[in-house]
């Protein structure tokens, strides 16, 4: 599983003090992180002054390895420090300074302006004076940077413990934290930049998506190669045919709607099917079953969806075939599963769970057996057997009618591709966002589908 690992304070700490165990110094960690911080700032600010504020752990020492590194540069720095440094490493930083030290109450306001009071671990908000404080001088500056995450802010559950300035940018250390990709501590910065400062994070498993590498149809490959879709409609048509083309545009070899009425505008490749349902799911040949755009919430629904699971293929659940799920039980999935909701189909299914978002989707797979897409601006893919993806930023204009059906549809098709639920997945994931960001503003979702295969060619 590739992609940028996600470490909450505990394993950070963990994988610090194995990197410590190889007889790198504490203090040389801390150079690489405030080296590697300061040419971020330097390739963004260039010579505009710099307020550095500085606490009194490994965060403020950070901070003063930040200031010493942009003052050998000929950058015009200031320092400000929350009362002394406490740890032995910001101690040899705080020295190396060797600078003055303002206080923070009384630091008059700079065009650039890092934070770097406290990062990874924080338990409880800044007292009152110091949050408002930092939220001046942030809002004074053309320019701001939060070291590792903004002061304030909670580490494994991005909740905010006080009042928090956004930052422009957002310069993590070593590894993304949990609060770089959850709400709202997620909405406090604008560009995030994770530097590498040697930790190793192999193991970890929960990664930020990463851009998948994606394969062309085999040079004899044919449209039950590719794979059959059958999706099922209900009451209403335009959900499922919507997810029935994007699983065309996604990939899939022959898609066909399996439906009560026929819908109307889908491209003739696409396959109606207005018999009868039990012999519409009957076919071997079907890869993937996609149930829930537009099926209904009624018992009529149940009733159509109960025998298309009985037929025992891969499936992709969404919208009001999770609904259904509730009343029919996990113990109705085939083997090969994804679910898809969003945050308020995800407690009606699950009910209340506990611990971070990224912790409750992971409960979720565990409990269904399937893989589930916690659908939000940061999507969490978790997988039953613990691996989890969560997705970098997605466009605010996804959220509008049928973008939901288009995820399924897409999922629907990878899952015919690949045969892999979680890697269906987050390709599935992954192509959605980036059609949406090819969209551009204002979109609808018969848009987004038209932006499938320039997303699709890209990744080839």
């Amino acid at each position: 599983m590739t992609g940028t690992a996600i470490l909450t304070a505990e394993q950070m700490r963990a994988a610090e003090q194995t990197f410590f165990a190889t007889g790198i110094p504490e203090y040389d960690v801390m150079e690489r992180a405030g080296a590697a911080a300061a040419d971020i700032i330097w390739r963004a600010g260039g010579m505009r002054g710099v307020l550095v504020l500085c606490g009194p752990g490994n965060n403020g020492g950070d901070g003063f390895v930040i200031a010493r590194l942009l003052r050998d540069r000929g950058v015009a720095v200031r320092l400000a420090a929350l009362g002394d440094s406490r740890t032995a490493s910001s101690q040899q930083a705080r020295a190396l300074w060797g600078g003055p030290v303002e206080n923070i109450a009384d630091a008059l306001p700079s065009s650039q302006v890092v934070d770097g009071l406290f990062g990874t671990g924080l338990s409880r908000g800044l007292d009152d004076e110091l949050a408002r404080r930092l939220g001046e001088l942030a809002s004074a500056a053309s320019r701001t940077y939060a070291i590792d995450l903004p002061s304030g802010v909670g580490t494994d559950d991005g909740v905010l413990l006080s009042a928090v300035p956004r930052f422009d940018v957002c310069i993590a250390l070593g590894a993304l934290k949990p609060a770089h990709v959850l709400h709202p501590a997620a909405s406090r910065f604008g560009r995030l930049v994770c530097a590498d400062i040697g930790i190793a994070a192999e193991d970890a498993p929960v990664r930020l998506l990463a851009a998948p590498k994606l394969n062309a149809p085999a040079p004899d490959a044919h449209k039950y190669t590719r794979g059959l879709v059958a999706v099922l409609g209900g009451a209403m048509p335009g959900a499922a045919a919507l997810a029935a083309l994007a699983a065309a545009q996604g990939g899939a070899g022959y898609v066909r709607l399996i439906t009560p009425e026929h819908a109307a505008g889908l491209p003739h490749a696409i396959v109606q099917h207005l018999g009868v349902l039990e012999a519409g799911f009957a076919d071997p040949r079907i890869a993937v079953s996609l149930m829930g755009p537009g099926l209904g919430r009624d018992d009529a629904g149940i009733a159509r969806m109960t025998p298309a699971l009985a037929a025992g293929h891969p499936v992709v659940l969404d919208a009001d075939g999770l609904l259904a799920l509730k009343t029919l039980g996990f113990g109705a999935l085939p083997a090969q599963a994804i679910l898809t909701p969003h945050q308020g189909e995800f407690d009606a299914l699950f009910g209340p769970l506990p611990g971070s978002a990224i912790a409750q989707a992971q409960a979720a797979a565990s409990r269904s057996g399937a893989v589930v897409i916690l659908k939000g601006a940061h999507s969490i893919i978790a997988a039953p057997d613990g691996r989890i993806a969560v997705s970098p930023r997605a466009s605010s204009w996804l959220s509008t009618a049928g973008t939901g059906d288009v995820l399924g549809g897409l999922c629907a098709a990878r899952l015919a591709v690949t045969g892999d639920p979680f890697r269906a997945a987050c390709e599935a994931v992954w192509l959605h966002g980036d059609a949406a960001r090819r969209a551009g503003a204002a979109f609808v979702a018969d848009e987004l589908i038209a932006h499938l295969p320039a997303a699709i060619a890209a990744r080839l």
